[in-house]
């Protein structure tokens, strides 16, 4: 991989198969950054690093299995190193009515959308702190949704799980500002990403409310998303942009 110039940053981006995840793993390598990029599905992910080069390193990884955390872990360390920047960008968004009781899709939010962002900043939380301690600039972002803050029937769980990832940003602020390290959450509106295709309910997906919602109010481009980590994470070390909320400028 060669070895990093003093201000090259090296990243961990989970969801970096497709959508948001995606964005950011190229924004951050055309700015410069070695970028190891984490999902679940490995041809993508050969496909991904092929095309965007050396600095770009392919990690099948699931964030809901410890195991396969661990093995992510150790293949980073082994490759890059050390990291100083790590994005949350992996979610899941599975809507339904609370009514249908679909603890399937609610242990997958939880697990993918909370749980799995925990593993990662287990993983490379003392990366951060090691980093920011040796004077570099260090960064965690957290990719969460509106949905954390505004009320979309039938999104309770999902909702739920991004209120969690902003409050533990808040929380983790406290424990991680003292020693340096920058916490930015951000919180996209109305989004075009593949989330959409994974909901089951035909009423609420593409083809029905959240179509609709595209029509009328015309949504961010992943890119978008990517554009806002990068400003994020390239301010003076002690600038830390604590929480971004983006919206489609015709979504209230």
């Amino acid at each position: 991989m060669g070895h990093p110039t003093p201000n090259t940053r090296t990243a961990v981006v989970t969801g970096a198969a497709s959508g948001m995840g995606e964005a950011i793993a190229r924004r951050l390598v055309a700015d410069g950054a070695r970028v190891a990029l984490l999902a679940r599905r490995a041809d993508r992910l050969a496909a991904l690093a092929a095309e965007l080069g050396p600095n770009a390193l392919a990690v099948p990884a699931d964030v809901t299995d410890q195991d396969s955390v661990d093995a992510a872990q150790e293949r980073v360390h082994a490759a890059f190193g050390r990291i100083d920047l790590l994005v949350n960008s992996a979610g899941v968004m599975l809507p339904n009515p609370v009514d249908d009781g679909r603890i399937d899709e609610w242990s997958r939010m939880i697990d993918t959308n909370v749980t799995g962002a925990l593993r990662m900043i287990r993983a490379f939380g003392p990366d951060l702190v090691a980093a920011a301690a040796d004077g570099a600039t260090a960064d965690l972002v957290d990719i969460s949704s509106i949905g954390a803050d505004v009320v979309f029937p039938h999104y309770a769980v999902y909702g739920a799980t991004k209120a969690a990832l902003t409050q533990l940003s808040a929380a983790l602020r406290s424990e991680y500002g003292p020693r340096d390290v920058r916490v930015t959450n951000i919180e996209p509106g109305l989004t075009d990403t593949e989330l959409g295709t994974h909901i089951d309910n035909p009423a609420l997906g593409p083809d029905g409310q959240l179509g609709a919602m595209f029509d009328t109010i015309g949504p961010l481009t992943a890119a978008d998303i990517a554009d806002l980590v990068a400003y994020a994470t390239s301010r003076p070390r002690h600038v830390n942009l604590r929480q971004l909320v983006v919206l489609p400028t015709r979504q209230a």
